[in-house]
């Protein structure tokens, strides 16, 4: 039986990044990222959005100040995973062979088959058709590979989960639906997730908090109160509304700064 999954919380302090011959990317950014909360980052292109995410999974080396996980965590046994905006997957291996791949990589010493079998299970907790774990990924279409690349950051049981627009290159029904199963497995196995986006009704529907990056540095922070689960009379509602203005009016302030 496996140990229930513990969030960790992530936080900022004085994160700058400097790239080389170039103005910072990052510039003294304070921010908090709760426990078992999904936080979304909004803002315009070229804001330093991606570098944030990238400094919390520890792709990018601040130049300066530390970001200090509690309690720690690390991507090399599969406690920080990582969504690109796309799905970035082996074409020689199936659908199921590269969900199990991350499984191997974190823990050789897994049985083969409790890694097909929990590779299986993610991947059906992501609503791929059974039909589509054999196929390769030039066989699936792009919903299907980003549910793969899902289960794949999953499979592992992450206690902290940083995507960067993985929805963003997909039709409105797809983008939906999965911004509603990734609800529903942070609701059946709490984790923390930092998304970038920019959409603010994606913000507005998945998150706890929203903030406005700008420039390098975080702006306002919005504090999504929307009642939970968030179905469609959640979406539809005087609230949503409410916040998505919200959230919208803050953007432009930001831009206009």
């Amino acid at each position: 039986m496996s140990l229930p999954v513990i969030p960790s919380a992530l936080e900022c302090q004085d994160l700058v990044v400097r790239f080389a011959a170039s103005e910072e990317v990052l510039r003294g950014v304070n921010c908090r990222f709760a426990a078992g909360e999904i936080t979304s980052l909004i803002g315009p292109s070229g804001c330093g959005k991606t570098t944030l995410l990238r400094a919390l999974a520890g792709l990018q080396l601040p130049t300066s100040g530390q970001i200090a996980i509690d309690p720690p965590a690390r991507a090399s046994r599969g406690e920080i995973a990582f969504v690109f905006q796309q799905p970035t997957l082996l074409p020689w291996r199936t659908a199921l062979e590269n969900v199990m791949l991350a499984l191997q990589l974190c823990d050789s010493a897994v049985p083969q088959a409790e890694t097909r079998q929990r590779a299986e299970a993610e991947l059906a907790a992501m609503e791929l058709p059974a039909a589509a774990f054999g196929r390769f990924p030039r066989e699936l279409s792009g919903g299907m590979r980003m549910r793969v690349s899902l289960a794949r950051a999953m499979v592992t049981r992450p206690s902290v989960l940083l995507l960067d627009e993985p929805f963003a290159a997909l039709d409105d029904l797809s983008r939906s639906a999965l911004g509603d199963l990734l609800l529903r497995r942070w609701e059946a196995r709490p984790f923390t997730a930092v998304l970038v986006t920019h959409n603010i009704a994606e913000a507005a529907l998945l998150s706890h908090r929203v903030l406005i990056l700008r420039a390098g540095r975080i702006g306002a922070t919005i504090v999504d109160d929307l009642p939970r689960p968030r179905t469609e009379s959640v979406r539809t509602s005087a609230d949503f509304g409410r916040l998505y203005r919200q959230i919208s009016a803050a953007l432009r302030e930001e831009i206009a700064e």
